[in-house]
């Protein structure tokens, strides 16, 4: 009876972390999607900033729970490794966005605008 319970944890536990790791496939998707397609520098830079930033957060928040179905002392301590990178990526990223936004602006790049408009 523990067995079949253990069994049905460990089954409910891989759905999870195969949703998350979809997730993050379709949001890294899409941020490349949204590089390639958008007209110009300013743009491309907001789902690399955005997209990619929410990719790696389903795609490492899998990986931390793959490593935490054997819970041990090391496990755990990687998987703490993984939640601060993930945090150190979202307090990096924006500042790394606005900083490459300014360094554009200064270079003087001038965002994209329709033809026939001011």
């Amino acid at each position: 009876m523990i067995v079949e319970n253990r069994r049905k944890e460990v089954y409910s536990m891989n759905y999870l972390i195969i949703l998350l790791l979809i997730s993050g496939l379709f949001f890294f998707t899409g941020g490349s999607i949204g590089i390639l397609r958008l007209p110009d520098f300013y743009t491309r830079l907001h789902p690399a900033g955005k997209l990619d930033t929410a990719g790696q957060f389903f795609t490492m928040s899998a990986i931390a729970l793959f490593v935490l179905q054997d819970f041990s002392l090391a496990n755990f301590l990687t998987a703490t490794k993984i939640v601060l990178i993930v945090i150190f990526v979202y307090i990096t990223s924006p500042t790394a966005t606005h900083a490459i936004v300014d360094a554009g602006v200064r270079a003087g790049l001038k965002p994209w605008t329709k033809e026939g408009q001011i």
